[in-house]
């Protein structure tokens, strides 16, 4: 079995330009589009330098956050889950992206109706998936989505999220498999015993969403004090501008879904 961290393949969608009405809790940050076009070709600039070979969909000019494909699904290489995003003007993105995982996927599950989960709230390790209920998970959509991931194969442990935190992996991001990055409140939380804990300085709170792929953490350009702690540990830090994706209460890993096909 590949590494949780390892990927050759990925999926992502092209920015719309209604990206600017995307969901955000500062209203008044809009952000600018020719900025988030420029900000997700470097991301997948990034993903194929890393050796990932990347599937670019069309935008949808009706869901705004529909560039955040991790959000209605999770793939691996042995099927997919549509899952169920927790706002409501997100839930069409999910009909959307079915044929997408069904190119890919002999398995797609999918959650049912009342049964709310966004992939930002699921971190993967070696050991489980992560469910951090959120306002964007409950309770009801995590058991769902535990019982999915059973029938792929894999458990899953069902955690709170700090109440402050929009998702799971706003707060945190796996580094390699037995090490995370987190701000403090997650350090806190004891959801990550028995992980070493990197925590971000506290100015630097949003670099918690990094996104190890492969040999390397893609990190916000912003964050320069986590680039260097992370550099001094011997990770390859790959630093990408996210100034206006940042806007939209969004990092790194909800920009695409990333999975290694079987051999």
């Amino acid at each position: 079995m590949p590494r949780v961290f390892e990927f050759d393949r990925a999926i992502v969608r092209a920015p719309a330009r209604s990206v600017v009405d995307g969901l955000r809790a500062d209203a008044s940050a809009v952000p600018d589009y020719d900025g988030v076009v420029r900000e997700h070709a470097a991301y997948v600039a990034a993903l194929r330098a890393a050796g990932v070979t990347v599937e670019v969909l069309t935008p949808l000019e009706a869901f705004p956050d529909s560039v955040f494909v991790e959000d209605p699904a999770l793939v691996f290489r042995d099927g997919a889950v549509l899952l169920r995003p927790g706002a409501p003007s997100r839930l069409g993105e999910r009909e959307a992206m079915r044929p997408v995982l069904a190119r890919h996927f002999e398995t797609v599950l999918e959650l049912g109706d009342g049964e709310y989960a966004d992939g930002g709230d699921v971190l993967m390790t070696r050991d489980a998936a992560m469910i951090g209920l959120s306002a964007r998970t409950n309770e009801t959509g995590a058991e769902a989505l535990a019982a999915a991931l059973a029938r792929l194969g894999r458990r899953a442990r069902i955690v709170e999220t700090p109440k402050s935190v929009l998702h799971f992996k706003t707060a945190c991001s796996l580094l390699d498999e037995r090490t995370v990055l987190a701000t403090w409140a997650m350090a806190e939380s004891g959801v990550f015993a028995g992980f070493e804990i990197v925590v971000v300085p506290d100015d630097e709170a949003a670099a918690a969403n990094a996104l190890r792929v492969n040999g390397v953490v893609l990190i916000g350009d912003r964050f320069p004090r986590t680039r260097d702690l992370l550099a001094k540990r011997g990770y390859a830090v790959v630093p990408l501008p996210v100034t206006e994706i940042g806007k939209l209460d969004a990092g790194l890993s909800c920009m695409s879904l990333r999975w290694k096909r079987g051999t």
